[in-house]
């Protein structure tokens, strides 16, 4: 594994680690980027089996919305962490 740090510090550039090129909003950002990409990867199949089950018996609509409205917790979770960094 090549060394960031190093490869700067050749470049003429300060040394830094990875870590340090981004700031901690920016993290923060990042997080909860990737929490809404995991939680739209993860309503695709859920909402499909929702929509599905639905149209088969209608009595299953509370519960498939709330299988759908599940993963969208994990960003009002991210959303939380952003606050607590920041």
């Amino acid at each position: 594994m090549i060394e960031f740090g190093v490869l700067f510090a050749q470049g003429g550039i300060d040394a830094f680690t990875p870590l340090q090129a981004i700031s901690e909003n920016g993290m923060a950002a990042l997080a909860v980027g990737l929490a809404a990409l995991g939680a739209g990867y993860a309503e695709r199949g859920i909402g499909s089996a929702a929509i599905g089950a639905i149209a088969e018996d209608e009595s299953l609509f509370g519960t498939g919305l709330i299988m759908t409205v599940l993963p969208e917790t994990l960003v009002i979770l991210a959303l939380v962490v952003v606050f607590l960094v920041g």
